[in-house]
């Protein structure tokens, strides 16, 4: 039965209740709830915190919850753990547009990046190439390596032709 059923049909209003909740700071909102666990000490790290909401084992604003990232504002409070807590925060609701402009700001500055890195290695491809161009080709360029020398004593075994191994 939802809130509205119950009003019409008892025709009473919600009742209010005052709880006491523990008070915690964040810096920014919105903020994910994950994060907020964080804050909080309620959790050792955020792995934690995502599998303990994702059991059910929050409620908040008075409804389970089982979402990781979602989104708490100023006023919004949570129970966990039979306590109730309170995320407060003085600076002002950051728009989706703000944060999207951000990212795409990130992502250009990304590409920009990446298009150096990839003209940076053409340009080291290309002086390799001149570098390979430079050398001398063919058996001459080859020859200048040391030729080893045959063991004159080569001992070979008659039926399969392999050599003997020289322990000392």
């Amino acid at each position: 039965m939802d809130q509205e059923q119950y009003e019409e049909e008892f025709h009473q209003e919600g009742e209010e209740i005052e709880i006491e909740a523990i008070g915690i700071d964040v810096s920014s909102q919105p903020i994910e709830l994950y994060k907020v666990f964080k804050i909080a000490n309620l959790v050792g790290g955020g792995g934690e915190a995502k599998h303990i909401i994702s059991e059910g084992y929050v409620a908040v604003n008075g409804e389970l919850e089982t979402r990781k990232r979602r989104k708490m504002y100023d006023g919004d409070f949570f129970e966990f753990n039979q306590e109730y807590y309170v995320v407060v925060c003085d600076a002002p609701v950051m728009e989706e547009a703000d944060e999207k402009a951000a990212k795409l700001a990130k992502k250009q500055q990304a590409e920009k990046e990446e298009v150096a890195k990839k003209a940076e290695r053409a340009a080291r491809k290309e002086k390799k190439k001149a570098e390979k161009a430079a050398q001398p080709k063919g058996k001459k360029a080859k020859q200048s390596k040391p030729v080893k020398q045959d063991k004159s004593n080569v001992d070979r075994d008659a039926n399969s032709g392999r050599q003997s191994i020289d322990f000392f």
